[in-house]
């Protein structure tokens, strides 16, 4: 018999239901990741669980609740759908399967049933576009732990990122086109998830990152691994595909938690300023996504339109995530027999 290829999806992860316990529960597997919250552990420990699980959660289980709906957590089922869209199309060579970084399925749990399986090699995708340490590289540190476990470890590879992958550009390209096509718009928005900005400091090479438009103005060898830069990086080639010019778009950062700084220009700071300079139309993509989620669906599609239209603004459109889209399932497909080197071992 032929041995097949485990092809294993990695997303973020969910909770369970929106009830307080749940979202309390993956909160803090979520927070005590140390390349989530980079601080010692004693601290780490006490300000996950002493202050932001507790206090969080309720306020957090009421914007969950929103996102919910009669199949569950989209992020979760969109993963579903494109595990098994991905399953018929790469065929019974390859096993597929979806597992989540926090929560489940765990990323352990699939490994494991690969395993059984006996898998001749692990091609391990994490679904984020850019690499960040708290994203891709927890994923890929976690997936180590596991099967560092086991007797025999078949051939790894990882895609590390992929948010300069051409079809992956046309993916996200397509879903903002139509909308451009449908209605006039006077600016467009690509907003990102944050991070603290001592996590950029911490991946520049040979202090390049001075976390400001100046170094993430072109994309090279010393900005590489620094996620702002690929952020910036990834607005570039929409627009170029969007046929977009410098003045049409602005790129920003969003969910920022605690005092620390984080990455700036801040997308909600930026959308207020907007209406002000007598843009009132605006269309915004969530590019560091791939599926909709609490991110995009209630912070970026409610939250941020309530007050761009508070300080004046007219039409905040949100372009969906890839979700269950066709070309999505065809870029993953194309990931896993390409011979590209963004699958690295």
């Amino acid at each position: 018999m032929k041995a097949r290829k485990g092809i294993l999806l990695v997303n973020l992860g969910t909770p369970d239901s929106p009830s307080v316990a749940d979202v309390r529960k993956y909160l803090r597997e979520f927070l005590m990741d140390e390349r989530v919250i980079d601080i010692p552990f004693v601290s780490r420990w006490w300000l996950v669980n002493l202050i932001i699980a507790p206090f969080r959660s309720p306020k957090s289980a009421k914007e969950y609740a929103k996102l919910w709906d009669e199949r569950g957590s989209p992020l979760k089922y969109f993963g579903e759908d494109i595990t098994t869209s991905l399953q018929k199309k790469l065929g019974d060579d390859y096993v597929v399967k979806l597992g989540m970084r926090y929560q489940n399925p765990s990323i352990e749990l699939v490994l494991n049933q690969m395993n059984t399986q006996g898998v001749s090699e692990i091609i391990i995708i994490p679904l984020f576009p850019q690499y960040a340490s708290a994203t891709t590289g927890s994923v890929i540190q976690k997936v180590n732990e596991v099967i560092n476990k086991w007797q025999a470890i078949p051939a790894l590879k990882f895609v590390n990122k992929f948010f300069d992958y051409p079809p992956f550009i046309e993916a996200f390209s397509e879903n903002g086109r139509k909308m451009l096509n449908e209605k006039t718009y006077d600016h467009v928005v690509f907003s990102y998830h944050g991070l603290p900005e001592r996590q950029i400091e911490k991946s520049s090479r040979e202090g390049y990152c001075k976390k400001n438009d100046s170094c993430c103005s072109s994309y090279h060898s010393k900005n590489r691994l620094c996620y702002r830069a690929q952020c910036f990086e990834t607005s570039r080639l929409l627009a170029a595909s969007l046929g977009l010019g410098e003045e049409k778009y602005t790129t920003t950062f969003q969910s920022r938690l605690g005092k620390d700084p984080w990455i700036q220009p801040y997308t909600d700071a930026v959308l207020q300023q907007l209406p002000q300079k007598g843009i009132k139309k605006v269309l915004v993509f969530s590019p560091a996504f791939i599926a909709d989620c609490l991110e995009t669906t209630v912070e970026v599609g409610e939250t941020f339109k309530d007050l761009f239209l508070e300080a004046g603004g007219e039409v905040w459109d949100l372009v969906p995530s890839l979700n269950n889209n066709d070309v999505w399932v065809e870029c993953l497909a194309s990931m896993v027999t390409s011979k590209i080197d963004f699958i690295k071992k």
